[in-house]
């Protein structure tokens, strides 16, 4: 693997070589000091990397395959402390497509090392989002005490940090604790010393933790016992949330944090899924009204409908990657998509579509089931009898590309399910 230097500097090279005249080189460094009569060079990098940059420097060109992975790391940062912009780039790109274990299991120490340096951004780029699909590669880390606050606010800000918003709570009260001097995790031992500590670790994470988004049990098992830690207008608010769900609050909801998509990846021919699915609601066993569905189904995340035509071996479906809520509003996105398989036999058959972004692409409304563009699939109920699966395809408005579906404006389903989607 090889990475070429700059052209005109290898020629410039050349000619100072080439020339008979004598020049007077004056190599300035930091870490040399003179000892009995030599001088001795404190270099941060092993003589290994050292000879790799030199020989990058002279010829234009490096060979990284018979380094370490840790023996990298520590070329590109020789490399960017001599300004090596080009190779900078190519060792990023090395330890990314071929060492990318190696950063997972020290992907801490990576954004330790990258945070604030625009050389670095392939690395931090790559690393953060690696965090933002399994939060265990934060929270779990040995090194998670220790971070950086900034790194951690980073983080938490992301929509796309997917997660159950009381796990990041839970850690962040972890992290706030974890600090020095260490608060004990009883709370019930603790002093007035111990909240005002705690409070002020805690202010720069609170406008992040998107509490209406956690249950209500959980909030009031897991939150409401540090409600003094807590905005008293905050824990008001959240409970008038839970406690009057149909009033409406003149308060700024946070969306849900976003699985943006789902990858399937195969492994030695086996399929291997990095999520697992949590059944939250079917239709057949928990009631089939919009009330049932909107009690099982809302403030979950991401979720997967999968729909079970009548008369039919046909599925179709979707996929939500926000929420459900009964706030009659409609949302926007990218990610979500409609799904038919005509033959469950036949992979073959399967067909997917993704939403175009309009603003119709989720829509919630409490008196209707999982609602999926604007009248291409839902679910709409007529009395206490009929349930009727919907579409309405080929209008200005749709928000997905016409599947496989059958050619009716609405037809009957023998039953329908919403799968939570965790990421393992």
């Amino acid at each position: 693997m090889s990475a070429k230097f700059y052209e005109e500097i290898i020629n410039n090279y050349k000619k100072l070589y080439e020339t008979k005249e004598d020049y007077d080189v004056k190599i300035y460094a930091d870490g040399i000091e003179k000892k009995d009569g030599h001088f001795i060079l404190n270099l941060n990098y092993s003589p290994k990397v050292l000879e790799i940059l030199l020989s990058y420097m002279y010829c234009g060109s490096v060979d990284t395959t018979k380094l370490q992975s840790r023996e990298i790391l520590n070329f590109l940062l020789s490399s960017d402390e001599f300004e090596l912009h080009p190779l900078v780039t190519h060792i990023q790109e090395t330890l990314i497509n071929n060492h990318d274990d190696f950063i997972i299991k020290n992907i801490l120490e990576i954004v330790e090392l990258t945070y604030q340096k625009k050389s670095f951004n392939k690395l931090w780029n790559f690393s953060i989002q690696e965090i933002c699909c399994k939060s265990d590669r934060l929270f779990k880390s040995n090194k998670f005490l220790t971070l950086n606050p900034a790194i951690l606010e980073i983080i938490l800000k992301r929509d796309d940090f997917y997660n159950d918003e009381i796990i990041n709570w839970e850690n962040v009260l972890k992290w706030a604790r974890g600090q020095q001097p260490i608060i004990r995790q009883d709370i019930n031992k603790w002093n007035k010393n111990d909240f005002t500590v705690m409070e002020r670790r805690l202010n720069r994470f609170i406008p992040l933790i998107r509490f209406y988004h956690i249950s209500s049990e959980d909030f009031l098992l897991k939150i409401h016992p540090f409600k003094e830690l807590l905005p008293n207008d905050l824990v008001n608010n959240i409970l008038s949330y839970h406690m009057a769900p149909n009033n409406k609050l003149n308060i700024n909801i946070q969306p849900p944090r976003s699985l943006k998509c789902i990858e399937i990846q195969n492994y030695d021919n086996v399929w291997y899924a990095p999520y697992r699915f949590n059944l939250l609601y079917r239709a057949s066993r928990d009631g089939n009204t919009a009330t049932a569905f909107h009690k099982k189904c809302d403030n979950k995340g991401a979720t997967i409908v999968v729909i079970k035509i009548k008369n039919s071996v046909q599925i179709i479906g979707g996929y939500n990657p926000l929420e459900w809520n009964s706030n009659n509003t409609d949302r926007a996105t990218k990610d979500s998509f409609i799904f038919s398989i005509t033959n469950k036999n036949d992979l073959q058959s399967a067909k997917i579509g993704y939403s175009n972004g309009n603003q119709y692409s989720i829509r919630c409304y409490s008196n209707i089931g999982p609602y999926f563009g604007a009248h291409d699939i839902y679910i709409n109920y007529y009395g206490n009898d009929a349930f009727l699966v919907r579409q309405w395809l080929n209008t200005s408005t749709s928000s997905y590309p016409k599947l496989n579906l059958p050619d009716k404006f609405d037809y009957e389903f023998d039953d329908y399910e919403v799968l939570q989607v965790i990421k393992k």
